[in-house]
């Protein structure tokens, strides 16, 4: 695991990745969706949900693209930001949602990233908050 480093995340750093994180998971275009999958996470970047693991950008392009067709494209939801970015050092947590058309939050998650020196996620924990009802 990627150790605590000393050096700190710059609060514009920090915005940034929280914004780019909950878009891709908005992109529709798969060659933009891609790019941006390699500009956020390392090569060998785990996510990690209660049920699954995924890793590397292959998998993590697999996963993003059935999470897209199914929530924003089959039940037109929106994802989004709770606006709670926080982060220090090598960590940055935040919370994301998917918020139905009368806007009402669906299902949400606390996102805990853990960054390598290069600012790519390593590590990408999803802890469900508010589950999606059947």
């Amino acid at each position: 695991m990627t150790q605590a480093t000393d050096y700190e995340l710059r609060p514009a750093t920090i915005e940034d990745i929280a914004r780019r994180y909950v878009a891709v998971w908005s992109e529709s275009d798969a060659g933009r969706r891609r790019a941006a999958i390699a500009a956020l996470w390392a090569e060998d970047g785990v996510e990690l949900v209660e049920t699954a693991r995924f890793r590397g950008h292959d998998e993590l392009e697999a996963r993003i693209a059935e999470a897209y067709d199914e929530f924003v494209v089959r039940r037109e939801f929106a994802v989004v930001s709770a606006g709670d970015v926080f982060g220090h050092h090598n960590a940055v947590t935040f919370t994301v949602r998917l918020v139905a058309g009368g806007g009402e939050v669906a299902w949400a998650a606390r996102v805990f990233l853990v960054l390598g020196e290069d600012d790519l996620i390593r590590y990408d924990y999803q802890f469900t908050v508010q589950p999606l009802e059947a």
